[in-house]
């Protein structure tokens, strides 16, 4: 059985190390990371993206979106460009991610940017509607903000709220909604009681596994640049706060993973 790192930006780690697609993938296959989803930020990362998972079409997958943290950048011909990609997607373009509400940086919360982020979430929401594709959630301080729309546009496929970061509370309002809750380095840190006691407590069938390389690094690894093998520590610590046995976790989550951002040949 093998791991599905769920959330990657697998472009901007590559241009931070200079390393191959080939060797960035080699290295995460060493640790049983089977398949990768690489996520994009803005308009321009799309075409990268596509030729990236290509070249490896059944360990890559990609997701296409508009990330919050760059609304400023944003504009109604992203939107279009994206409703152009998805509707003539590659068939492991399985997600439309990485989209979501930030609310952790005051610049991006004046009136005019929190209105454009609302309006930006909503419109990429109904394309993951239109087009039958789960959504890769941020939510950065925006959980009871981000709820209120999930519960208001339905979804075919639901999605994940990556990285989380909150209450068990928090969690399981999305979890009862149909999301999962990615799993990220942030509980390999003692510190973080709220979200390894969430992570603890909610149903193992909810939880996927991901690293938001070249982001969140896990402990022991500050300062460097994460990566997809190091979704191997994140499991670890998860098994720490679990009470199942280590291969029913690896097995539950993995076909979990699967099931939501695989393809039918994947």
């Amino acid at each position: 059985m093998a791991f599905f790192d769920t959330h990657t930006h697998l472009d901007y780690l590559q241009r931070d190390t200079g390393e191959s697609i080939e060797q960035l993938l080699s290295n995460g296959l060493q640790v049983g990371v089977n398949k990768i989803l690489i996520v994009s930020v803005l308009a321009k990362d799309f075409e990268i993206i596509q030729k990236m998972t290509a070249l490896y079409p059944q360990h890559l997958y990609y997701g296409l979106g508009l990330h919050p943290l760059y609304i400023v950048q944003h504009s109604q011909q992203d939107l279009a460009l994206l409703e152009n990609k998805l509707s003539e997607r590659a068939l492991n373009c399985t997600a439309v991610a990485e989209i979501g509400l930030e609310r952790a940086i005051p610049e991006l919360l004046t009136d005019s940017l929190w209105r454009k982020q609302c309006q930006f979430l909503e419109a990429q929401l109904y394309l993951a509607q239109q087009y039958h594709l789960p959504v890769n959630l941020h939510s950065r301080k925006a959980h009871e903000q981000l709820f209120t729309f999930l519960k208001r546009i339905p979804l075919t496929k639901r999605g994940v709220v990556h990285g989380f970061a909150g209450s068990y509370e928090q969690a399981k309002r999305f979890v009862d909604l149909g999301y999962k809750i990615g799993v990220g380095g942030i509980i390999t840190y003692l510190r973080a009681n709220k979200t390894r006691d969430a992570i603890g407590r909610l149903p193992l069938e909810s939880l996927l596994l991901e690293t938001d390389s070249p982001d969140m690094p896990v402990s022991g690894f500050q300062g460097q640049p994460n990566r997809p093998e190091r979704v191997f520590n994140v499991f670890q610590s998860l098994c720490e706060l679990r009470t199942e046995a280590p291969e029913q976790i690896k097995q539950i989550i993995w076909q979990q993973s699967v099931d939501l951002f695989s393809n039918k040949n994947g």
